[in-house]
């Protein structure tokens, strides 16, 4: 996330907090915030197995998620590194 996009949400908003407060620890370690936008949250994980993994828990996340910010419409995941 830029911090251009940082700063238009607020700290209870924010994508990344958001995770934060939904996944574990294990879980956080294999994905990161990718992009925010038009509804659409974007994330990398780092391997096919956490892929397949999180599509199989998307609709329970997304509910979480939506409840948290009901900004967050979409989840789309991609392959990648996490740094």
């Amino acid at each position: 996330m830029t911090s251009l996009q940082a700063r238009q949400c607020p700290a209870d908003k924010d994508p990344e907090v958001l995770i934060k407060k939904i996944l574990t620890k294990k879980e956080l370690g294999h994905i990161k915030v990718r992009y925010f936008k038009k509804g659409t949250l974007g994330l990398t994980v780092d391997s096919s197995t956490w892929l397949y993994y999180f599509n199989l828990q998307k609709r329970d996340f997304l509910g979480k998620l939506h409840t948290q910010s009901g900004a967050i419409e979409n989840i789309r995941f991609y392959i990648g590194e996490i740094k």
